[in-house]
């Protein structure tokens, strides 16, 4: 769900007041919740976060990098895991990476170097726009799945219950809906239905139906504090360290962005560009994706849909496209103890076959 981990405060918000980005708390709702908790170095919302790249080791050995291979990073962020694939790269190798992340791409301006390009936009794009600028086949694929901590820790973002601020949640700041605007115009089922899929929070029919009362009998929901605060006031039992909030907000993240429909339709586009022995890896941060991955991956390697019963030759039944490289790798202690947001991710790693 989140990656990399920064200096940010460490408890979360309970607020309905007007936007601020000025963090406010109420103890006798909430406890520290693991995946936006770290050490604090600075009180200060508008501070710029340090940011640590999840399973950079692990993920990078597993595209096992060729010297003059073409490689893809579709989820930039801060550059982790594109610098260490560049280190790695010899003088004809390359590198492109993806973000629809405005603030992901203007960091990427500080790599200058020939064989790295950086393209705005989402990894569901990835072959047309690969083919835009003439490549066809790469030697291995990165997908960092999930929400950074830069946005979590920027406190207009909206993506965070701990700032009061205003409800975006959009990755690409350029384009959409924000997550204000979908609370503003959803139906009660409909924002029941995405709370319950995408959050798989238990309490979302109570939740869907006090948010859709305050918003019709109050005032429009506009800000993370409101928010987060109609859903204290709703979910009465949680999770011990976790904010009532968590799951509501991450269903609409993942809503207003897409997340789970975009990877789908970009696991087919990975398969299609990799060549013969290239390698894909996915760092997924909550059962819904992983999940997801999993199933193409499983799918890809059991490719028999024949009737059980069916008279067929082994050697004539259908051939894997991806074979799986390895068990799932998710973080170290160690890694967990320096990065307490990583605890949550899975690596997982296949391999492209001969087969069309």
């Amino acid at each position: 769900m989140t990656k990399g981990v920064s200096s940010a405060p460490t408890k979360a918000l309970l607020s309905s007041k007007k936007v601020s980005a000025k963090k406010v708390v109420d103890k006798s709702k909430l406890e520290k919740h693991p995946l936006e908790v770290s050490a604090s170095h600075s009180n200060q919302a508008s501070s710029v976060p340090e940011h640590i790249t999840v399973l950079l080791d692990e993920a990078v050995h597993a595209l096992s990098v060729k010297a003059h291979g073409v490689y893809v990073d579709g989820t930039f962020g801060r550059g982790g895991h594109s610098k260490k694939i560049l280190s790695q790269l010899g003088a004809n190798g390359r590198l492109i990476a993806f973000d629809r992340d405005l603030a992901a791409v203007a960091s990427s301006q500080s790599i200058n170097d020939p064989r790295f390009s950086m393209i705005h936009g989402h990894f569901a794009s990835m072959q047309a726009r690969l083919a835009d600028i003439g490549v066809s086949a790469v030697d291995g694929i990165l997908l960092d799945l999930g929400i950074s901590s830069p946005q979590i820790d920027e406190a207009e973002r909206g993506f965070s219950f701990r700032y009061d601020a205003p409800l975006d949640m959009r990755m690409d700041q350029s384009s959409g809906q924000t997550a204000a605007e979908f609370l503003s115009r959803t139906t009660e089922q409909q924002l029941a239905e995405v709370i319950k899929n995408y959050g798989e929070e238990r309490f979302a029919k109570s939740i869907a139906r006090a948010i859709i009362k305050e918003r019709d009998d109050v005032r429009p929901i506009t800000t993370t504090g409101q928010l987060t605060q109609i859903v204290a006031n709703t979910v009465t039992r949680f999770e011990p360290g976790q904010n009532p909030a968590t799951r509501t907000f991450q269903a609409l993240r993942i809503f207003v962005n897409q997340e789970l429909e975009e990877l789908s339709l970009t696991l087919p586009q990975c398969m299609a560009l990799l060549k013969p022995q290239g390698r894909l890896a996915v760092i997924s941060f909550h059962s819904l994706e992983d999940r997801i991955v999993k199933q193409f991956v499983r799918d890809q390697e059991n490719r028999d849909d024949l009737p059980s019963n069916f008279p067929v030759r082994a050697a004539d039944l259908p051939q894997p496209r991806l074979i799986s490289v390895g068990k799932a790798v998710k973080p170290s202690a160690k890694e967990v103890k320096a990065n307490p947001r990583s605890r949550s991710a899975v690596l997982r790693v296949a391999e492209r076959t001969s087969v069309l």
